[in-house]
């Protein structure tokens, strides 16, 4: 295959995939409140103030974080498999091109695909752990009784804590679907884009929050 139309289809499933972040990042600037992830994370701190002006929801809202902690873990965890499982079998061609053999690293659009599906494996295992922080100690938070000084006292950390949380764990979720088109690439050069494609297809209805769709 002619390696002049493997480096173009890598970089045309980069692009495609880089421009349509950019994209998004500059739509929640200018409207944060059509779109999903800021959309979402409103809606998180909104649920804590709500429970918090309830006697007897703390019970309630623990079981929400938990259930909430429960979906970070198991990001975290898939991120973990895949990252080992990437290692495991890129090591070698990692090793040869990277390796003391080699005088200069031989950049091939193999190489960058594996960097880049470990880079972002990775970014998914970061933000998805530290979402699990912050669920952990929101948790605490909401745990407390209702009429506490300290709950009164935590109370605003508690509301940036699963804002934060859910911004995370939206970062973790989504580094993890964008594994998708570069797998796609390794297996095949001219799959990448139409994966790119797909994606970025499903992702820009998720993208759009569902209180302002119609």
């Amino acid at each position: 295959m002619n390696v002049d139309m493997v480096w173009l289809s890598t970089l045309v499933t980069f692009m495609m995939l880089f421009g349509y972040e950019a994209t998004v990042a500059v739509a929640q600037r200018r409207r944060p409140e059509r779109m999903a992830r800021t959309a979402h994370a409103a809606l998180r701190e909104d649920w804590f103030a709500a429970v918090s002006l309830h006697g007897g929801s703390e019970l309630l809202s623990v079981q929400t974080l938990r259930n909430a902690l429960m979906s970070a873990t198991m990001t975290a965890s898939t991120a973990v498999l895949g990252l080992m499982g990437t290692v495991t079998l890129a090591a070698p061609s990692l090793h040869v091109s990277l390796g003391e053999a080699a005088a200069l690293p031989r950049l091939t659009p193999r190489l960058v695909l594996e960097l880049l599906l470990l880079t972002l494996l990775f970014a998914s295992l970061v933000c998805s752990a530290m979402a699990v922080r912050y669920y952990n100690h929101a948790g605490f938070i909401s745990g407390m009784p209702l009429e506490s000084e300290a709950r009164q006292r935590w109370a605003p950390a508690g509301a940036a804590y699963v804002r934060r949380a859910g911004l995370l764990y939206s970062w973790g979720l989504r580094h993890l679907i964008l594994v998708a088109p570069i797998l796609a690439s390794l297996l095949h050069p001219f799959a990448g884009p139409v994966a790119a494609v797909l994606i970025v297809a499903v992702l820009s209805r998720f993208d759009r929050a569902a209180v302002h769709e119609g």
